[in-house]
């Protein structure tokens, strides 16, 4: 197998931590990595008993809890320490965020279910993808964000404020704030203006 890292004396987990190609085999992500295994599970137990008692475990999984934030179980990550979520922000079951790279969500954002926010990448070409090469990118979320179910946010991705993808999309590239946008990939629909005022009946 090639020598990809010949020189450079980091470590993996250095190398993952910069952004850079590394293979994951470092002992300290992989304890890192079960921990976060640990706490999740333990969440997503003790919340079918008590969601407030259950919190102090989400607390301690996620790396930056916002006031009021709240994460329906079960949730599964890469090591959770490299997730924001935002003050009063709602996520729904089954997210899956691979935090690789590092994962921020703004405030006052709806995620619905089966929601996946994916850091990680891996080398089209086929000869370091079989060395085992990968890196990721991280991905940011804007305040006031509607994720519709199933929607999969690629590496590298940045969405704005206030904007709401639909369901099911796949967004591979950075979405404006303002918008509305859908399908596969993910484009823009549409602003959003007047037309989507609430007004009394």
């Amino acid at each position: 197998m090639t020598d990809h890292f010949a020189g450079d004396p980091r470590t993996n987990r250095e190398r993952m931590l910069a952004g850079d190609l590394y293979i994951a085999d470092d002992p300290e992500s992989g304890r890192l990595a079960q921990r976060a295994v640990r706490l999740a599970d333990a969440y997503h137990r003790a919340a079918v008993e008590d969601e407030a008692a259950a919190r102090p475990l989400l607390e301690e999984l996620i790396g930056d809890l916002g006031q009021d934030a709240f994460v329906k179980p079960p949730l599964f990550v890469d090591y959770g320490e490299h997730i924001s979520i935002g003050a009063r922000t709602f996520v729904n079951y089954n997210l899956t965020a691979l935090d690789v790279a590092p994962i921020t969500i703004g405030e006052d954002c709806l995620l619905g279910p089966n929601v996946q926010l994916l850091t990680p990448t891996h080398p089209i070409d086929p000869r370091p993808r079989r060395d085992k090469l990968e890196a990721a990118r991280p991905i940011t979320i804007g305040d006031n964000v509607w994720l519709g179910g199933g929607v999969i946010v690629c590496p590298g991705v940045t969405i704005g404020d206030n904007s709401v993808v639909g369901a099911g999309s796949v967004v591979t590239r950075d979405i404006p704030a303002n918008v509305v946008a859908v399908g596969n990939p993910a484009r823009v629909l549409r602003e959003i203006g007047e037309q989507d005022a609430v007004r009394a009946r």
